[in-house]
């Protein structure tokens, strides 16, 4: 009976030493009670007006349309800035203008080339075609909070800030292009080459055409092979973008051998960009064979030999 008392007291300790633990006078962990957490505030990505940026007009403009999330805290105003590259190192970015919000109403968010180059204290001559600059936006809720990508909650890639269901305007991409027009013919020197025909120091020739807006890499590939199609690069006049439609294009051994596949790596066979403006053609080109091999996305970037 002695050893049932003793283990009945032992229970009754341990039950009073809990309840002596529990904190009862308001002094809880706030994120144990949803009261205690603030409603936040994000934009929401409604469609993209332009993402290239021509170097040579002061007038390009570029940019997206936004709304506010409609369950988040009223946005007053949004702060747009900038940065070259895409540093989300808020002393990298430069405020570029404020855009007043009304509530319920989408939000125009663009630059023009002039109002980028006056941000950066610098003529826009200084953007090179081929740059990339980054817009950041920064919600300014009537409360006076803001909100913008370091203090907005992620994921592991499927969060608020990254995860694509969300459409999350925190930042949009920019590139800085020219107009094409033409007169690419003459050597280049090869800066990279990932399919390996060539080496970075090396120079290939390019010529113009076919057609207009057209350029030939028919003496680029098949280095030291037997070309059967050439490859033909069609450049967006607006923009410098190049697409390449799909094309087997040549083999490196007998007429047996394997015969050699070559096209766009992006979406409608998009390839990169030529800037008849500096000289420069980046490039990516998916590589396959006839016999089923896929060699995936290999980059070619050229510099014209001045």
């Amino acid at each position: 009976m002695k050893k049932y008392l003793i283990m009945i007291m032992a229970v009754c300790a341990v039950f009073a030493t809990l309840n002596s633990c529990k904190k009862t006078d308001g002094n809880i962990n706030p994120l144990t009670d949803i009261k205690y957490l603030g409603v936040g505030s994000y934009l929401v990505q409604d469609s993209i007006i332009n993402a290239n940026l021509n170097s040579t007009s002061n007038t390009s403009t570029v940019g997206i349309i936004v709304h506010q999330y409609p369950a988040g805290e009223e946005v007053n105003s949004i702060l747009l800035y900038a940065t070259l590259g895409t540093s989300t190192d808020t002393t990298q970015w430069k405020l570029v203008k404020t855009i007043a919000y009304t509530t319920g109403s989408p939000a125009t968010l663009t630059a023009t080339t002039a109002e980028l180059a006056t941000a950066f204290g610098v003529s826009a001559s200084k953007f090179e075609p081929g740059s990339i600059f980054t817009f950041f936006t920064k919600a300014v809720t009537k409360s006076g909070k803001t909100y913008d990508i370091n203090n907005a909650g992620d994921n592991g890639g499927g969060g608020l800030i990254t995860g694509p269901k969300y459409m999350a305007a925190f930042s949009f991409t920019v590139y800085v292009v020219c107009p094409y027009t033409g007169g690419m013919t003459g050597d280049y020197t090869v800066l990279r080459d990932d399919w390996v025909d060539w080496h970075a120091g090396d120079i290939v020739h390019i010529t113009d055409g076919p057609g207009v807006n057209q350029i030939n890499l028919s003496e680029v590939y098949p280095n030291g092979g037997t070309v059967i199609n050439p490859i033909i690069v069609n450049i967006d006049p607006v923009t410098g973008t190049a697409s390449i439609p799909k094309v087997t294009y040549g083999r490196y051994g007998g007429p047996s051998s394997t015969q050699y596949i070559a096209e766009g790596a992006g979406a409608n066979d998009v390839a990169g960009y030529v800037f008849s403006c500096t000289g420069f053609i980046t490039l990516s080109i998916n590589q396959s064979d006839n016999g089923g091999g896929d060699y995936g996305p290999n980059k070619l970037i050229l510099q014209k030999v001045q």
